[in-house]
């Protein structure tokens, strides 16, 4: 079943636009409360949200969704998505909220909602709580409407369980580190964990304003990151977005590192050292050839999903994994945590670069990636992937790159857009393919 207000990381879109308005969190906290009233106890939910302007309004109206079910909220403020995920599980919560829309403007939010054991929930939980939604939710008696508190050491239990993730023999001592929060989540936490670890750190987009998250900083726009551990002589940069559930790193070279080489840096290092579970790693269709290869020399597996961290994790619990993630930068370890985290991933990055003594562009580039090509094309209606002449081009496509190559072609979860991805051993064949198929989608979806 078609899920109607869920996409593929929660409830996302414009503010004080449908869905994204003060009223439809309040029903979302009613309808979402209500489905994990399970029990006589006294039921708990923990709030975080990032550092967006309606994130004052949708918070609110969330408070009083939950409240009137007879919900108690613990509101912990501005937090990464992780943080929130591992306040609900420390705090015994019945469920968690994280309020934010990742590493898009400020203009929009979303809501993601976490299970009492700090995961993301399944499809099925996300539909139940869509009925409620558009059904009728019932109301706690007076006596029994919820309370909210707030719960201000979150940012340092959040450290502290952020600093037990890297090594105890290790420190940062000697690194200099920029650290490019996004004006987002976590502008507090991360430089902070990083300092008390021993490192010198250089610290941007720490001064949100409500407006200016992921404006001109963080993990989608590093030019600011790659300018900046340059100019300073830091030893690398780190750039989160703004939910800090994602990490890129800048070698000293002011050379981006994208989430394919940090996978293969922390699969292998973990690999060497008999922590690594499943016998390779987790990503989705968009990671490039290239780590796929690489890790096979190693005698490591790689398995794909679809786009979308819940779906990589998904495969992870399943069958036993302990490193996934995207080429976007979600890495999710979950010997340590239930989600993507960019401040964890980011330790398990400075551990292998203490060990081994050597500058960030040895240390972090594991291969060299295939020519990648990703195009969208947007539509207004109908089914354009359904036409036949755009199915005899994918096929063709298909048919030209085998061996060598490989087309992924999707839907976007969020937008009116199809993707078109190819990549292969040769980059004017990769384009060319590419251009062909988007031509085909483009006239189909006239």
């Amino acid at each position: 079943m078609a899920r109607k207000y869920f996409g593929t990381d929660g409830i996302r879109g414009a503010t004080n636009a449908h869905p994204m308005t003060a009223a439809m969190a309040m029903k979302v906290g009613m309808a979402a409360g209500a489905h994990f009233l399970r029990g006589d106890h006294r039921h708990r939910v923990v709030i975080g949200k990032d550092t967006r302007l309606s994130g004052y309004m949708l918070e609110n109206a969330m408070v009083a969704g939950f409240t009137a079910v007879g919900m108690d909220v613990v509101l912990v403020g501005p937090m990464p998505t992780p943080a929130v995920a591992m306040l609900t599980q420390s705090m015994r919560a019945d469920m968690g909220v994280m309020i934010s829309a990742s590493h898009n403007p400020y203009r929009d939010n979303g809501i993601k909602l976490f299970g009492p054991d700090g995961y993301k929930l399944s499809d099925a939980d996300e539909l139940a709580i869509e009925a409620l939604i558009d059904g009728d939710v019932p109301l706690a008696a007076s006596e029994h409407i919820g309370r909210a508190r707030r719960v201000e050491d979150a940012r340092g239990r959040y450290i502290h369980a952020a600093k037990m993730t890297f090594p105890e023999e290790l420190t940062l001592d000697g690194l200099k580190i920029v650290v490019d929060c996004a004006n987002g989540a976590a502008y507090q936490v991360a430089p902070s964990a990083l300092w008390e670890l021993g490192a010198e750190v250089v610290a941007i987009g720490v001064t949100p304003n409500g407006k200016n998250i992921n404006d001109g900083v963080g993990s989608t726009a590093p030019q600011t990151l790659c300018e900046t551990v340059v100019a300073s002589g830091a030893h690398l940069g780190i750039a989160l977005d703004g939910d800090a559930d994602r990490l890129i790193v800048v070698d000293e070279n002011g050379r981006v590192v994208d989430g394919d080489q940090l996978m293969a840096t922390i699969a292998g290092g973990w690999a060497r050292q008999g922590r690594l579970a499943g016998g390779g790693l987790v990503t989705t269709v968009m990671s490039n050839l290239g780590l796929e290869r690489h890790l096979a020399a190693q005698g490591l597996g790689m398995v794909r999903t679809k786009v979308g961290d819940r779906y990589v994790l998904e495969h992870m619990r399943a069958s036993g994994y302990n490193v996934g993630g995207e080429q976007s930068g979600h890495i999710i370890l979950s010997d340590y945590a239930t989600t993507g985290d960019g401040l964890v991933a980011a330790l398990q990055i400075l551990a292998e670069i203490v060990r081994a003594r050597a500058p960030a562009s040895e240390v972090l580039h594991r291969f060299d990636p295939l020519p990648q090509i990703l195009k969208n094309v947007r539509f207004k209606g109908g089914k354009p992937l359904e036409d036949a002449a755009v199915k005899d081009c994918i096929a063709a496509a298909e048919a030209e790159l085998s061996g060598s190559g490989r087309l992924v072609i999707r839907p976007s979860g969020t937008e009116p857009v199809i993707r078109v991805m190819a990549e292969g051993d040769d980059a004017g064949q990769v384009e060319a393919v590419v251009d062909r198929v988007c031509d085909a989608v483009s006239k189909a979806a006239a």
